[in-house]
């Protein structure tokens, strides 16, 4: 049985935690351990309504708990490398929301401390871990697409008046919030060889991105143009293309269809692949920690500590490009 504890309470951890329900309902062995809050009041009222054993109003009391296996962070980005040293020198894993910190040194200062403590720490990008990955690995591998040239994946959501999105200090602006969705499944098909990024910004009258478009140029020609904001929704479509056909995924943040079509017939669709049933899409993250658990591993092969420290750092270009800063930075 592995206990589970949320570091956090907003509106993700509800999901984390509903996941976890069904997961156990499956009968998988996990335990809604614990919920950990800065206000002991809302951890007591969270870890009610979603069937926790123990509730928290420290981070520093759940991570000194004997009783936790892992923890799920889900804090502001801001605070994630904060939130992360604190679990790691209790010896304590961790499943660490996306963006994994606010820049790649944090991250590199993170994972060297893991390192360290032989501790198991994983960043909780869904997309890296869910079926629909291999669905798309295994159409590349077969050589239907033919040699891949374009790339393309966005993502928007109406989400500029939440304060974390607006706030330098919390790590806001679209690209560590959505735009990173986009950069994973680019990461994922296209890899991180990038040679070359181009990027135009519309920035928040705080200073943070509100919207922008990457493209991202490779050194045998293939091409990757993205976008990402945070005023109005989108279709969030992503595409593949080669030679011999593409494909069109719905949904870069939670793949629902793989469409393939094939050049030779003309637009016409050749196959649609549905995607597995799933509880939310989050538990195959969880099932990857605990199998890293299992194997005493301090990453999982789906996003290895290399991988997360290239993304932040693509990211951190991106904003360079953009004159957009953290005061910690």
């Amino acid at each position: 049985m592995t206990n589970i504890a949320i570091l956090g309470c907003g509106s993700i951890a509800h999901t984390m935690a509903r996941t976890l329900a069904g997961m156990r309902e499956a009968g998988e062995a996990v335990c809604l351990y614990a919920a950990a809050s800065r206000d002991l009041r809302r951890a007591q009222e969270f870890a009610e309504q979603e069937g926790f054993v123990k509730a928290y109003g420290s981070y520093e009391e759940m991570a000194a708990d004997p009783n936790v296996d892992l923890v799920y962070v889900a804090s502001p980005h801001s605070h994630h490398a904060e939130h992360m040293k604190l679990c790691i020198e209790h010896g304590k894993a961790i499943l660490c929301e996306k963006s994994f910190t606010g820049n790649a040194a944090q991250a590199r200062e993170v994972l060297a401390l893991a390192k360290e403590k032989n501790v198991l720490v994983a960043e909780a990008i869904w997309t890296r871990y869910m079926p629909s990955r291999k669905i798309i690995d295994d159409l590349i591998a077969s050589g239907t697409l033919g040699e891949l040239k374009l790339l393309t994946a966005n993502l928007h959501y109406a989400i500029d008046h939440i304060r974390r999105i607006r706030e330098p200090e919390l790590a806001g602006g679209a690209l560590l919030d959505v735009g990173v969705y986009p950069l994973n499944f680019c990461s994922m098909f296209f890899g991180n060889d990038v040679e070359r990024i181009e990027s135009s910004v519309k920035l928040m009258d705080t200073g943070v991105d509100e919207s922008e478009s990457f493209s991202f140029y490779y050194p045998d020609g293939r091409v990757a143009h993205m976008h990402a904001g945070t005023t109005c929704r989108s279709d969030r479509r992503c595409s593949i293309c080669g030679t011999k056909g593409y494909i069109v995924v719905e949904n870069v943040n939670n793949p629902e269809k793989i469409t393939l079509y094939l050049t030779e017939e003309d637009h016409k669709i050749a196959h649609d692949i549905e995607i597995p049933a799933q509880i939310s899409g989050y538990e195959y993250q969880v099932r990857a920690c605990m199998k890293a658990l299992e194997q005493g591993a301090i990453e999982c092969p789906e996003m290895p500590h290399s991988e997360t420290i290239r993304v932040m750092e693509l990211m951190d270009e991106l904003r360079a490009q953009w004159g957009v800063k953290y005061p910690f930075d």
